[in-house]
């Protein structure tokens, strides 16, 4: 032990508290410093999702107008998800589906899927090793229908300013099932703005649509909030298995990345908003693209899980100073 402190919280930890008033009353919450100037805010009561992240302070992350919404305000109809998307640095999409309402096969899905806006059937978290783990399970079941469970870790080094999304899903049925998630990963002010510098160093870069083809050039340049702004979205494939993205912002000499396997994590989105209060950037990996269940069923790139088996994704995020 260490004959300086009184207790460990005095250099790191993690502390529960529990959100007061508005639609996010009564939401659990794991706030963890690492001691080294990363703070990020755990919701086990949304996925283990992860509302706020900072720097020595700084915002890294964005908030959507709509605050903390508890999952009792979720609605599942079309696109009403938007109206609980707190978006924070991670939001889950998943795992039933991802991206555009649409029918797939019978089945009525609606945007982004249910998970983010399932509470943990329980969590924790513990410190091992040099790491503070958080780890909850989340459970995606149902009686005649899917049965998928979601078991995560948010792992967060005492040593260095990293951390480890790691999740495995698992199908608890009889069926095969289809499974997608996408790791709505977002950026917001003072790391975003104008002089953001914006890296995704794939071999190839597509737009979603035509109004985002109309400005492709400019994917990787960042603007001031502009008014009226329709959002942009660019899929970056990349030529192996290394898949990475950073921002960085030179007014701040601070600076965020991410690695993946995207071999794995094969659907890499840039979700570029730059309104006015909808100012965000996504950097988002998946396993999927958001148009649809239906679209990635007839492209060929919807996954599946066989009965009993469990796929396990990692998301390694590095925060970093020039």
């Amino acid at each position: 032990m260490n004959p300086y402190i009184g207790h460990e919280s005095q250099l790191y930890g993690v502390e529960e508290h529990r959100l007061v008033g508005g639609k996010g009353d009564g939401m659990r919450l794991y706030q963890i410093n690492n001691g080294k100037g990363l703070e990020l805010t755990v919701s086990p009561d949304r996925a283990c999702d992860i509302t706020r992240l900072r720097f020595k302070g700084i915002n890294m992350s964005y908030m959507s107008p709509c605050g903390y919404v508890a999952p009792a305000y979720y609605d599942s109809i079309g696109t009403n998800w938007l109206n609980s998307f707190t978006a924070g640095f991670l939001t889950t999409c998943g795992l039933n589906a991802v991206g555009s309402p649409c029918n797939d096969e019978g089945e009525e899905l609606p945007l982004h899927g249910t998970i983010a806006n399932t509470p943990c059937e329980h969590a924790y978290w513990v410190e091992e090793d040099g790491k503070l783990i958080v780890r909850g399970v989340v459970k995606d079941e149902t009686i005649f229908g899917r049965k998928l469970r979601l078991s995560r870790e948010i792992i967060v080094s005492t040593e260095e300013n990293t951390f480890e999304i790691c999740d495995t899903i698992e199908n608890t049925g009889d069926k095969v099932e289809p499974m997608e998630i996408l790791y709505h990963i977002n950026m917001g002010y003072p790391l975003l703005d104008e002089d953001s510098i914006v890296k995704v160093p794939a071999a190839e870069v597509v737009a979603r649509d035509d109004h985002a083809a109309n400005d492709i050039e400019n994917w990787m340049n960042m603007q001031k909030p502009t008014a009226g702004y329709q959002e942009r979205c660019y899929y970056h494939k990349f030529a192996d298995k290394e898949g990475r993205a950073s921002i960085y912002q030179p007014k701040l000499n601070v600076g965020l990345s991410m690695e993946f396997d995207a071999s794995e994590l094969d659907a890499f989105v840039e979700w570029k908003m730059m309104g006015v209060r909808d100012y965000v950037l996504g950097l988002e990996c998946g396993n999927c693209y958001p148009d649809g269940r239906d679209v990635m069923r007839k492209t060929g790139m919807l996954k599946f899980l066989q009965p009993g088996e469990k796929k396990t994704y990692r998301v390694n995020v590095q925060i970093y100073e020039k």
